[in-house]
């Protein structure tokens, strides 16, 4: 009797969706590496021992390419270069602007390396994000000391090189963090832009002292209607409340930090996830780029989130949607606690502070172009715009 050999079975690659991203953009995050040149004591890829775990790529530009072809044809597409540190491996982000010309660009560095980038490269970025978290004495107690002004003479720099506009990214993880460093940002910068830190850093009085530094700052916003004051979240609450489709429309009505919609992240072994901070999730593989396909995001809205019963819903849209997973779908009562349920009152707080200074009249007085910075400013596409 002749046997036959039988080849194991090999499992067959994921079905994509029809049609995973939502409405015509899309943001391509692609990490270059996941080694960085600091130790930032908060970093959130620090979680599942993401940080430093990829170096090198596992995909090439042919199969980026391809993968572009086949699943973001006729969209507009966004590039954020991520890490890691992403300036740690530029000879990927040549290689992305080369061959993909009529895409945007966009940097989120720590600005260490920023002053060794190329001329052509610094021309072609439409926003850089520069990683700093207020004064020289908190942002040095996170990343080393020396950091702050390394930071701030290179962004100096290449100010005049940059082809599009350079936000200052802050982390609010201390509550010692003043008015006078945000505002002193807020000055150096094209624009400021905050997240309330996802960690545990809301005990005791440190949401009174956040208070406190929140009411200087809208003060600060609305005193003049002929000059903006550039704080992009401010800026985001006043648009969806004087305009509140404009909160809608973009994100289908779902969470305006995209990774429900639009935005997917490119780990450096090829696999694609939601959200850069749900890296070390399984269960969050969106799509692969070696394989070629791509799902909907499963970082949705379900009924265990009670945002659509919250006053600020109307112009928050969910806020952080990792956060809500991780507080209300996973249940973990210690994380809901102490860091959801906390940033969700500083964003209530900021609602109502932002409405006893009427922003309506203060749009209504408000001079063209500020107006115009306020609907249509194109920093909204490259951060989130609440905090």
């Amino acid at each position: 009797m002749t046997t036959i050999a039988i080849a194991p079975a090999q499992a067959a690659p994921p079905h994509s969706d029809p049609d995973p991203i939502v409405g015509n953009r899309v943001e391509l995050q692609l990490l270059t590496t996941l080694k960085c040149n600091l130790k930032c004591t908060y970093c959130s890829l620090g979680v599942g021992e993401v940080l430093g775990s990829q170096t090198e790529l596992a995909y090439d530009i042919d199969q980026l390419a391809a993968f572009v072809d086949r699943h973001l044809a006729g969209k507009e597409v966004y590039v954020t270069f991520y890490g890691g540190e992403p300036t740690l491996n530029r000879a990927t982000m040549e290689q992305v602007m080369r061959r993909f010309p009529e895409f945007r660009f966009q940097l989120q560095t720590n600005g260490t390396l920023l002053d060794d980038l190329p001329d052509w490269m610094l021309a072609r970025l439409s926003n850089i994000l520069i990683s700093i978290d207020g004064g020289e004495e908190i942002t040095d107690g996170y990343r080393g000391r020396g950091i702050w002004r390394q930071v701030v003479r290179n962004a100096h720099h290449v100010r005049d090189k940059v082809g599009g506009t350079i936000t200052a990214r802050v982390t609010w993880g201390n509550a010692d963090t003043s008015f006078e460093e945000l505002d002193d940002l807020a000055d150096a910068f094209d624009y400021l832009y905050w997240q309330f830190v996802a960690d545990e850093m809301y005990f005791g009085d440190s949401v009174e002292k956040r208070k406190a530094v929140l009411v200087r700052l809208i003060d600060r916003f609305f005193e003049r209607a002929d000059k903006l004051y550039p704080l992009v979240p401010l800026m985001g609450i006043v648009r969806n409340k004087v305009l509140p489709t404009r909160g809608r429309e973009l994100y289908a009505g779902l969470t305006q930090c995209r990774v429900s919609t639009h935005l997917i992240n490119v780990m450096p072994d090829g696999k694609i996830f939601p959200c850069p901070d749900m890296m070390y999730a399984p269960q969050m593989q969106m799509g692969e780029i070696q394989g070629n396909w791509l799902r909907k995001s499963p970082l949705q809205p379900t009924p265990a989130m009670p945002c659509e019963g919250c006053e600020a819903f109307s112009w928050c849209r969910r806020n952080c949607m990792k956060n809500l997973y991780l507080g209300y779908v996973k249940q973990d009562e210690r994380y809901r606690t102490n860091v959801v349920e906390p940033i969700c009152e500083l964003l209530k707080f900021i609602g109502r502070e932002v409405d006893k200074r009427d922003p309506h009249a203060w749009f209504a007085r408000a001079s063209l172009p500020v107006r115009r910075q306020i609907t249509d400013a194109e920093v909204y596409e490259y951060v989130e715009i609440m905090p």
